[in-house]
């Protein structure tokens, strides 16, 4: 009788385990369930924090000084004023004009202080382009979504703590991985956005005409010059034609003396 009560209490426990596994498994997918049907829409702005307006400027310039220099020094001045960077610069000459070409970044609550300070002192522009570019709606696009993944890689994180199987764990784990990549993916496009509309790019491209009259003697003694080599090679290479086929002149010369006499006798 001893030995039935053991047996019916030893069956009692195991059950009693068996339904605390199943209860347990149960939970974990419910759990995650939980996690995939409640993650808030990607879509809604987060109305926590009011996100200020994204603006990316532009700017394109091109005027003629009458010194390239001193107008250099007048853009470097701006430069150090407003805080900004040069980030290309490059000059050459045509046959019209010496130019400089010139890209500045700066910071877009300088940009209007920039273009007024190397504005002063030019008659007119050739070119002068402002644009702006709005992406405020890229932007919380980008931040709703990176908090939706945030939010979700912490509700994960939390199953991973009462996970004990390793199965459940791998699982979890090659979750928490794929939405750690897309945390950092986005991150990285928030970034990128912040930069451009941190700082203004502003192109600059400023010439100087070659006086005319300058420009006709430089093209005129060219061509005289030009002209005058291609006289003097022409010669050599007449006088090494010469050179080369006297000996066929000398027989030709001697071939043409003879018939010439014979001719002669037969008339006479």
């Amino acid at each position: 009788m001893r030995h039935i009560l053991y047996l019916l209490l030893f069956a009692s426990l195991f059950s009693g385990c068996s339904k605390q596994a199943e209860n347990d498994k149960a939970l974990y997918k419910s759990e995650v369930a939980a996690i995939t049907m409640s993650a808030p829409s990607p879509s809604s702005p987060d109305k926590e924090k009011a996100i200020p307006q994204k603006i990316i400027k532009y700017a394109s310039l091109r005027f003629e000084t009458n010194d390239i220099e001193e107008t250099f020094r007048k853009i470097q001045t701006a430069v150090k004023e407003t805080h900004a960077t040069i980030q290309s610069d490059s000059e050459g000459k045509n046959d019209n004009s010496l130019f400089r070409n010139i890209t500045v970044r700066v910071p877009s609550q300088n940009f209007d202080i920039f273009l007024q300070s190397i504005s002063k002192g030019v008659s007119y522009f050739d070119q002068k382009d402002i644009s702006t570019e709005d992406v405020t709606e890229q932007y919380i696009d980008l931040d709703s979504r990176l908090k939706t993944k945030q939010k979700l890689e912490e509700r994960y994180i939390e199953i991973l703590k009462k996970a004990t199987k390793i199965s459940e764990i791998l699982e979890i784990e090659k979750q928490i991985s794929t939405i750690r990549e897309e945390i950092e993916s986005k991150q990285g496009q928030l970034k990128y956005l912040e930069s451009r509309v941190a700082e203004s790019r502003i192109s600059i491209e400023f010439y100087k005409p070659i006086a005319e009259k300058q420009s006709i003697k430089i093209s005129y003694g060219s061509k005289i010059l030009t002209a005058i080599q291609s006289g003097f090679f022409e010669l050599s290479g007449l006088l090494i034609w010469i050179i080369s086929v006297w000996p066929f002149l000398i027989l030709f010369g001697v071939i043409a003396f003879y018939i010439r006499r014979r001719f002669k006798r037969k008339k006479i």
